[in-house]
């Protein structure tokens, strides 16, 4: 696959995506791994003369994740002179075969817009890039060090969305249509990193008036079904 041509890119401008799930009473993010170099990343991209910023990250949800229907958010601008690495994409680059010149357009110092996304894990088709070995799913609190800046990227990203956490509906986006109460407080509990009380998550979320409540998930002892809920639209 040969190189991206810098007459079809924007220049100076990428995008970083913070993409959660949820797991197991776990939150987790997707990282790719770097071919024949171990080094991990966000996934992320350049955006294209002829299209929109949140176009281009939506198109790079899709490569990697197979869906379309994504709960995404712009959340920060990063432009720090840290960011300026070139020799880490230029070892990228040639652990993929490719000869790379010293004034490449992918060696420029870059400023990213950051975005995270929020999907349903069981939905989710992985595919690694071009230029990836992979492409997997960790834990956000057993992370991995990450290249680049991607460790203060992924950072403020979790800080804005504890921010937004009640205000954006953003546990209905890492669960299946209909949940259970419990499942969406271990989802709280996962985004926030501390354990709440049962009645008073369950106060707080019937007070916003924003659940619907639907029939009870019988999977055993009748009496102990607990109600399904989805969030209203």
């Amino acid at each position: 696959m040969p190189l991206p041509d810098s007459s079809q890119y924007i220049p100076h401008l990428a995008f970083d995506s913070v993409i959660f799930g949820f797991s197991k009473g776990k939150l987790k993010i997707l990282l790719m791994e770097y071919h024949a170099t171990g080094w991990l990343a966000l996934p992320g991209g350049f955006v294209k003369k002829d299209e929109d910023l949140e176009n281009a990250v939506k198109r790079g949800l899709f490569e990697r994740t197979g869906l379309t229907d994504i709960y995404l958010e712009q959340f920060h601008t990063f432009g720090s002179m840290e960011r300026a690495q070139p020799n880490y994409m230029k070892t990228i680059l040639q652990a993929n075969g490719h000869p790379v010149p010293d004034d490449y357009w992918m060696l420029d110092r870059f400023f990213s817009i950051g975005y995270y996304a929020l999907l349903d894990y069981e939905k989710v088709n992985l595919t690694p890039d071009a230029l990836s070995d992979s492409i997997a799913w960790y834990e956000v609190e057993t992370l991995p060090e990450l290249i680049f800046d991607h460790d203060k990227i992924v950072q403020k990203a979790l800080q804005t969305l504890r921010e937004n956490l009640d205000r954006k509906l953003i546990g209905g986006n890492l669960l299946p249509e209909r949940f259970t109460m419990n499942e969406l407080q271990s989802v709280y509990e996962a985004i926030l990193g501390e354990k709440l009380r049962r009645t008073s998550f369950q106060r707080k979320l019937l007070s916003l008036n924003i659940l619907e409540r639907h029939e009870k998930l019988y999977t055993g002892k009748s009496h102990k079904a607990p109600y399904l809920y989805s969030f209203k639209r």
